[in-house]
């Protein structure tokens, strides 16, 4: 169901303000100058055995101005809702631009900032795709709602403790430029999630499942079974973490994987959706968790995966937790390959990386987390493309004699090149000639990122694909937080190096 702009954003002075920034920033011989006001309004509810344990529900408001000057980047922002101060907030933002300026002459750099140029995008509006804005459902119905999961949750035997929570964010953004463009945005996402707890009376022995459905771009229409089936997820939790409890260790060894969408998502988030950040790769980002091993001298020649992989870049994907119409930059939202045939093809971009490097247009990969922090490149929709004519999982199941099905995210590791890893999940079976034979304990997979996309044998058709993701992704200093979705199908992977976690620790 389409939907309108929320009125009480849009009638707060947004061109007023955009018009005497961008004014200023002309008048004082900025090349370039864009306003952005954000408005963003985050809300959680949380529970811890059925019963209300906490909430919040705050609001962000203020406005931003960047600007190139003299070739160098000035930002500032306020919250001053007059004409006035957005002139002094864009006089601020030359003023710092020239002395970033002097700092980079002293420090003999050539450098200057050019912007890779984009089509001017005039009064344009962009909702994302929900039936119901879950701000307008009375927060006993959300409650209300956690606390029947939950309840249902401790119903059954074996589960000692169930926590719940619920996160909702709505994002508005206005933006316009010195080139003309001018556009306005709203996005709503939600993240639901509920975590079963078993504990052994003898032993105190615990161990937790936690449910698989994905955060994502909807409404409150998800928890009432749009895009996932919770009831048949609740009925079906209990049984598997009690199996768990009775699951023995599992040898350390390699074995074949087949990995469920709902665990592969993080591996790809963090193997190739950080690797191919241009930012990163030419360590421009290095600070916070940093650079790349996907540098550019490799790009359209570094094997990343087996001729299985074709990986998009996506800000358009339907329900995508990075899903825009424009990015920070008022770039539009696009789709493009990132690997193809196993070979690095692309990267995410903003508009200054575009131009730097010489590859041609952004691909809108610019975003804020709020007005007081300035853009910078941040991940798109990363995804794994099925193969159209793709396997079943039980199929992918089927033609594995030893090996183990993976399910659901859980802890990560990796260096800061985006090469070594170790990712374990939430429920791991073991597979015997092609048939799941009950669950394993303390798994954990290990390998370089090359080594593991190249075992990658067979990725499953369209029926397998689901959209996993986060909204925690953190990038930047001072540091941003970004939600990003990552689409994939389940895939079998061939002689993966497999660690017992609880050997490990004890070593």
């Amino acid at each position: 169901m389409p939907h309108d702009i929320d009125p009480t954003f849009t009638a707060l002075p947004l061109r007023a303000l955009a018009d005497a920034a961008l004014a200023r920033a002309r008048a004082l011989g900025a090349e370039h100058a864009d306003f952005r006001l954000e408005r963003v309004r985050s809300a959680s509810w949380r529970l811890r055995d059925a019963r209300p344990a906490g909430s919040s529900d705050t609001t962000d408001l203020g406005y931003a101005v960047r600007v190139v000057h003299g070739g160098a980047w000035g930002f500032a922002s306020g919250v001053d809702m007059t004409m006035d101060a957005a002139a002094r907030v864009a006089g601020q933002a030359v003023a710092m631009a020239k002395l970033s300026a002097q700092v980079i002459a002293a420090a003999g750099s050539q450098e200057r900032v050019e912007l890779a140029d984009e089509p001017v995008h005039a009064d344009r509006t962009w909702v994302s795709s929900y039936e119901t804005n879950p701000f307008e459902v009375p927060d006993e119905e959300k409650t209300g709602l956690l606390a029947d999961f939950s309840a249902r949750l401790l119903r059954a035997d074996g589960v000692a403790h169930v926590d719940a929570s619920l996160l909702t964010v709505q994002e508005n953004k206005f933006y316009a430029d010195t080139a003309g463009t001018v556009t306005t945005q709203q996005r709503v996402r939600l993240h639901p999630q509920l975590t079963a707890v078993a504990v052994d009376g003898t032993s105190g022995e615990f161990d937790s499942m936690r449910t698989l459905a994905p955060p994502v771009g909807r409404g409150w229409e998800y928890l009432r079974g749009t895009g996932w089936d919770w009831d048949g997820e609740l009925e079906e939790l209990p049984g598997l973490l009690a199996g768990k409890m009775r699951a023995p260790s599992v040898e350390a060894g390699r074995y074949d994987l087949v990995i469920d969408p709902s665990n592969l998502w993080l591996t790809i988030h963090e193997s190739i959706g950080h690797a191919t950040e241009l930012d990163r790769a030419l360590g421009y980002e290095a600070a916070y968790a940093g650079t790349s091993f996907a540098t550019l001298d490799r790009l359209g020649t570094l094997a990343y995966g087996s001729p299985a992989m074709h990986v998009t870049g996506d800000r358009t994907a339907e329900h995508g937790l990075a899903t825009v119409g424009y990015d920070d930059e008022g770039v539009a939202a696009q789709s493009w390959d990132l690997v193809r045939g196993g070979t690095l093809v692309g990267y995410q971009l903003d508009r200054r990386t575009a131009r730097l490097t010489g590859l041609g247009r952004s691909n809108g990969c610019a975003y804020a987390d709020s007005p007081a922090h300035v853009p910078v490149q941040r991940m798109a929709n990363v995804s794994l493309r099925p193969d159209p004519g793709g396997l079943s999982t039980e199929d992918l199941i089927g033609g594995v004699e030893r090996g183990i099905y993976v399910v659901g995210d859980r802890s990560w590791s990796i260096d800061m090149q985006r090469y070594n890893f170790q990712f374990t999940g939430q429920r791991f079976f073991r597979i015997e000639n092609g048939r799941l034979a009950g669950q394993l304990r303390d798994v954990a997979y290990q390998a370089t990122t090359t080594e593991f996309w190249g075992s990658m044998e067979q990725v499953g058709g369209p029926q397998t694909y689901v959209l996993g993701g986060a909204f925690n992704c953190g990038k930047a200093q001072p540091g941003q937080v970004a939600a990003v979705s990552h689409g994939c199908p389940s895939a079998l992977f061939r002689g993966v190096t497999i660690l017992n976690t609880t050997q490990e620790a004890g070593r």
